[in-house]
């Protein structure tokens, strides 16, 4: 039986009659246009770099760990906030054909992702729906999977709350959420992020391959520098750091990898920049939302990119 039917729920469900802020709308239409583009993230070494990270947030490196969380019979996976599946099948991989999957987005990239899901040989249901407005009953769903999805909704503390709702008792919620950054990157991340306010997707992307191209030339430079103490009011702690990512976690996003394409740093730096809805939180702030929302945290990653958690409800 398919996620769809266990839980009861029509599969023709469309967003276009559902109310959603200016911001949520335009990082709909940001990330159908980003999924779209299948050759920026599809090749098998940005796939295995994406897939090793996966683990190392969410298993701390252990597959064993998934195995275990989906021990115990069939379970109904809820991916909120999908894209094209990205994440899911590479994280869940084979896992998927042995559980219920259902991939949820309020953009058209599940169209993308019943493609790809199909192309992998694995099964799944997709609805193009808002998180705020997903249609299962509370109590539900034995595993939510939100990989970096929350901070792009109009609050990660409702999104949170809510989603918790569709928990079973027992169940475990898995998400990552972005940090927040060194001051001087804030205040440069969001003026990008105005600055493309303007702008067509297509536009967009086009805009910032020279700053893509700048972070290529600046971690081409292979140098490191030294920051002899720590400076606060800048973020910017003590220690030897490659100039690149220096530049990098303090003053701006261009990311940079010698193994990825010029279109595939692109696409890194263009799921920053272009959503409208982009939050970042401590991960006090993250631990505070979960405790409220009834979840007990059994597992927390914390990057200077980001904020993973594994919790269970309570």
């Amino acid at each position: 039986m398919s996620a769809l039917k266990r839980l009861g729920i029509e599969p023709e469900i469309s967003p276009a009659n559902q109310e959603i802020s200016v911001e949520q709308e335009q990082t709909a239409k940001c990330f159908g246009f980003k999924w779209c583009k299948r050759e920026t993230y599809e090749s098998e070494k940005m796939k295995a770099k994406s897939k090793k990270w996966l683990l190392e947030r969410y298993c701390s490196g252990d597959p064993d760990k998934l195995i275990q969380w989906l021990s115990g019979g069939r379970k109904i996976i809820l991916d909120a906030g999908c894209g094209s599946g990205y994440s899911s099948i590479l994280l869940f991989g084979d896992h998927l054909n042995n559980h219920d999957y259902l991939g949820t987005d309020i953009s058209n990239s599940v169209d993308i992702a019943k493609i790809r899901f199909a192309e992998n040989g694995y099964t799944g249901d997709f609805l193009q729906v808002n998180l705020m407005e997903l249609p299962m009953p509370a109590d539900s769903i034995d595993i939510i999977f939100s990989e970096g999805v929350l901070h792009h909704t109009d609050s990660v503390e409702a999104s949170i709350n809510f989603l918790t709702t569709k928990l079973k008792q027992g169940g475990r919620f898995m998400f990552y959420v972005y940090a927040r950054k060194a001051p001087l990157r804030e205040y440069t991340d969001d003026h990008i992020r105005h600055y493309l306010k303007t702008l067509d997707d297509e536009a967009a992307w086009e805009a910032l391959k020279p700053l893509t191209k700048l972070g290529i030339a600046l971690g081409e430079l292979n140098t490191e520098i030294q920051v002899e103490e720590d400076i606060p009011y800048l973020g910017i702690k003590s220690g030897k750091f490659d100039l690149q990512r220096l530049f990098y976690w303090n003053i701006c996003k261009l990311f940079y990898d010698p193994e990825l394409s010029l279109d595939e740093l692109n696409h890194i730096n263009f799921d920053w920049f272009r959503p409208l809805n982009c939050h970042r939180h401590t991960a006090g702030e993250v631990v505070q939302f979960c405790s409220e929302a009834g979840l007990k945290i059994e597992h927390l990653d914390e990057q200077m990119s980001g904020i993973t958690i594994v919790g269970r409800k309570a």
